[in-house]
Order: structure tokens, then sequence, then C-alpha cells
């Protein structure tokens, strides 16, 4: 499985962006994905995940009800809508791949990454 996430960029605090994350391979729309970032100088840490068919979500309580997560199997794509935006969301965005189809927080978990977007928030 190949990640490459995109819809990075600069946004003013209060404002909202969606990244994306396109899967190559049949098999993506079997797996849960996962949303994490990593700030400068900060571990990398989870912000949500979904579940194969996107009827299940869980989110970080620090994004709750203020990031979205979804997904469109017949695309190979999932999404991260983010909402409400403050300086402390900027970090790079990791989508990635737990083959184990369960909603797991833990980065251990995920097998397959991509490469990254920057989403960068200005106050």
């Amino acid at each position: 499985v190949q990640l490459q996430a995109s819809g990075g960029g600069l946004v003013q605090a209060g404002g909202s962006l969606r990244v994306s994350c396109a899967a190559s391979g049949r098999t993506f729309r079997r797996y849960a994905m996962g949303w994490f970032r990593q700030a400068p100088g900060k571990e990398r840490e989870f912000v949500a995940v979904i579940n194969w068919s996107g009827g299940s979500t869980y989110y970080a309580d620090s994004v709750k009800g203020r990031f979205t997560i979804s997904r469109d199997n017949a695309k190979n794509t999932v999404y991260l809508q983010m909402s409400a935006l403050k300086p402390e969301d900027t970090a790079v965005y990791y989508c990635a791949v737990n083959s184990e189809m369960v909603l797991t927080t833990s980065r251990s978990r995920y097998d397959y990454w991509g490469q990254g977007t920057l989403v960068t928030v200005s106050s």
C-alpha cells in the first residue's frame, strides 16, 4: 500500500482546511485508516481514525468537535476536514494504514505511512 497525502497549506486561526490521502492497492477498502500529526520538536500524535466502512470513527480529545475524518472507498481516499483551526494545530499531518482493521490510537500498530502534508495555522 502506498499513501499520498495532500491539501496542506497556510490558514488563519479559525479557518478550515481539508487534507486528503490517496491510497494505492485494491485492499484499501479493507483497512482502518488513521491521521496523525507531528509538530516541530514534538512526537507524532494520534488525531483520528476511521474503520473500513466509514461507520466508526474516533478522535483525539484535542480535535473532537472540530475535525472530521471520512473516506471514499471508490476513490481510495481518506479525508480530514479541519475546522476552527488553532495555531497549536500547526504540524505535518500523516495518514496511515492499520492492516489489523481495528480502531487504534497506537502509532506502532499502523503499518504503512504517507509522506505527510504541512498545515500551518497563523494567529
